[in-house]
């Protein structure tokens, strides 16, 4: 991620994410966020809500869910930045949930299975979090073509299951082909 600062996340698998910082004087990355783990909840959600006429029901009662829902006084704040990169960072360091649910447009999701969902769930689920379509586990699909799109929703383990409580009640009423 490239923005005030470039930042590179990386693992290598034994749940262990280390995060590191470019020094430019140096011309070196630095090791600055050495095992990160997200948090196990968080009050934060990422998603394109221009799309909401065009989810499902169960994405609809989701994210209506995290708008009214209350937690210590307080309901769950959006930040959408429109960037998966950015949104999962910060979903990585500080909770909660980034979404690209399938719509009326991309019946199969927008985001590629192979070079943008499996790895960006692969370091979720390395840093303790979790990645599902709403009823599958990402990492379990089998993708037919390299350019397969699936949707996706990580983050936080206990917004995950969240999710997935959501799309179990709603999953007579859905078409996908990810249930």
């Amino acid at each position: 991620m490239y923005g005030s600062s470039c930042n590179l996340v990386i693992t290598l698998g034994n749940n262990n994410v280390n995060g590191f910082t470019l020094n430019p004087s140096l011309g070196e990355f630095i090791l600055t966020h050495p095992n990160i783990r997200t948090p196990e909840h968080g009050d934060t959600y990422s998603i394109n809500e221009g799309k909401y006429t065009k989810w499902d029901e169960a994405t609809k009662a989701y994210i209506d869910f995290l708008k009214l829902h209350q937690e210590g006084g307080k309901t769950y704040a959006s930040r959408y930045i429109g960037s998966m990169v950015a949104d999962v960072h910060r979903t990585l360091m500080s909770g909660g949930i980034f979404a690209y649910p399938v719509d009326s447009e991309n019946t199969n999701g927008k985001l590629r299975t192979l070079y943008e969902s499996f790895p960006m769930a692969f370091l979720c689920e390395q840093a303790g979090g979790k990645a599902t379509t709403g009823a599958k586990r990402v990492l379990d699909i089998v993708p037919r073509s390299i350019h397969d799109r699936c949707p996706i929703f990580l983050g936080s383990k206990e917004n995950v299951e969240t999710v997935e409580e959501f799309f179990e009640i709603y999953s007579n009423n859905l078409t996908s082909a990810f249930r």
